[in-house]
């Protein structure tokens, strides 16, 4: 091939390339604008349908104000729960991570939440208390502000102040840049935030949200801090060698782990040290246990005076567990007759030689605290007639119990029989409500409660 046609071979090349790429760059940037305007009008809904859902929340929180009605206060706090609950499912379609409209989502999910709780009171005929009507009005002014801003934000995007490709950027520093520009979206959050939450029973409740783990006390230690409380766990003489793992930053309870090899033992033994405190979290050893040589009270008397010399007194066994020739036993805390249920401590025991096999005390550890016990305006007789009368009382006393909401509850404690079956039954001390009912069953492999 002579020099010309090569030139004229590279020349075609050259031209059908840049044909290619114009051709390539045209198709991106159509496919690029179709996205483009496939984002803002799914932007737009969502928006539209956020600030219609969050007007109607703000009309309903009013309606709920003033009802003394509760049938119709039941219906009206329902649909603030299905209103705000939509709300927050288009709040999430906003170009904006979560971090930035954070407290927002917080303020939605607490009136959803505090508005079918409430819904749930007035269904049970139950008035609403002035503390509830405090409440409600507290949710409603911020419903107004945030109602507020997000009308004009609607005013300045139909203006084209706003565009939401300018809120896009997922750079932090370009996003501070495009909102100092059209601060009212910025807004949003910081409207809420002198918003300091309720404290109620529910799942968005700021004492769960914050979960501050009282029984957790002490000052923070040090790996070599921890690894000297392992060897006054085991007892220094009993250890061949210790071996840290890890520092388990994000566990619920921040802490050290360790693997632990014991004299005369094959097998390596866990053991977790919490940071604050120097506590033992949790500890597993998995040895096998071939025979079984001492009755369940026996077992239940080790296990009490393991936690007696580790620092836990006044533990009462409630339940228990048994496979494999080992016992696990619940430990509830007890003072002054009272026991006190989310203070919880699982043991394992050995049945060959009474050896711990285990702890964990992460219940106890969460708990523990102090306590006002409560108003007890009902005596445990009241708390008697309250009973179905076909249940055969066996034991009663008094307990706390935790809600799954992590808040706890006085109550008179009643074990009965009906039917060949055994019962735990909880009555209200302060307002005589039956607050749970367990089921007692006594299985080949111990006793449990559901």
């Amino acid at each position: 091939m002579n020099h010309e046609n090569k030139s004229r071979i590279l020349i075609i090349s050259t031209i059908l390339l840049a044909v290619i790429a114009v051709a390539i760059g045209y198709y991106a940037y159509n496919t690029n604008k179709d996205y483009q305007v496939f984002q803002t009008n799914r932007y737009n809904e969502s928006f539209g349908n956020l600030v219609n859902y969050m007007n109607s929340v703000e009309s309903l929180l009013a309606k709920s104000m003033i009802s003394k009605n509760p049938e119709y206060a039941a219906e009206t706090l329902t649909e603030v729960w299905r209103d705000s609950n939509l709300a927050l499912v288009y709040l999430s379609g906003m170009p904006m991570n979560s971090e930035e409209l954070s407290q927002t989502a917080k303020f939605l999910n607490q009136v959803s939440d505090y508005s079918y709780s409430l819904s749930r009171k007035n269904i049970q005929n139950e008035a609403l208390s002035d503390e509830d009507f405090d409440n409600l009005k507290t949710l409603h002014q911020y419903s107004v502000q945030l109602e507020g801003t997000l009308n004009q934000l609607s005013e300045e995007l139909y203006n084209g102040t706003i565009q939401w490709k300018e809120l896009e950027k997922s750079n932090s520093l370009e996003y501070a840049q495009a909102v100092d520009n059209v601060s009212v979206f910025s807004n949003i959050d910081s409207d809420l935030s002198k918003y300091e939450g309720l404290i109620y029973d529910g799942a968005y409740s700021d004492h769960v949200n914050k979960a501050e783990k009282v029984g957790l006390v002490g000052n923070d230690i040090s790996q070599e801090e921890a690894q000297t409380k392992v060897q006054e766990f085991f007892g220094a003489d009993k250890i061949e060698n210790i071996e840290f793992n890890q520092f388990l930053e994000n566990a619920n309870i921040p802490c050290y782990d360790f693997s632990v090899k014991l004299k005369e033992q094959e097998n390596k033994v866990n053991i977790e040290i919490s940071q604050k405190g120097g506590w033992v979290v949790e500890m597993q050893n998995n040895r096998e246990v071939r025979e079984e040589k001492m009755s369940q009270e026996e077992a239940n008397e080790i296990g009490k005076n393991f936690l007696a010399q580790k620092g836990f007194d006044g533990m009462k066994e409630t339940y228990f567990t048994k496979l494999s020739n080992v016992v696990t036993i619940n430990y509830a805390y007890e003072y002054d007759g009272i026991v006190v249920y989310p203070d919880l401590i699982k043991v394992k025991v050995a049945l060959d030689n009474g050896e711990i096999l285990g702890v964990e005390t992460d219940g106890y550890l969460n708990s523990h605290t102090s306590r006002n016990f409560g108003k007890i305006s009902l005596s445990i007789e009241e708390a008697r007639d309250k009973l179905n009368s076909d249940l055969e009382i066996i034991d009663e006393g008094m307990a706390i119990i935790p809600t799954e909401w992590k808040t706890e509850i006085l109550c008179y404690e009643f074990k009965g029989k009906a039917n060949d079956r055994e019962f735990l039954v909880y009555i209200n001390c302060e307002t005589g409500k039956e607050e749970d009912i367990l089921v007692i069953l006594d299985t080949p492999g111990g006793t449990l409660t559901v």
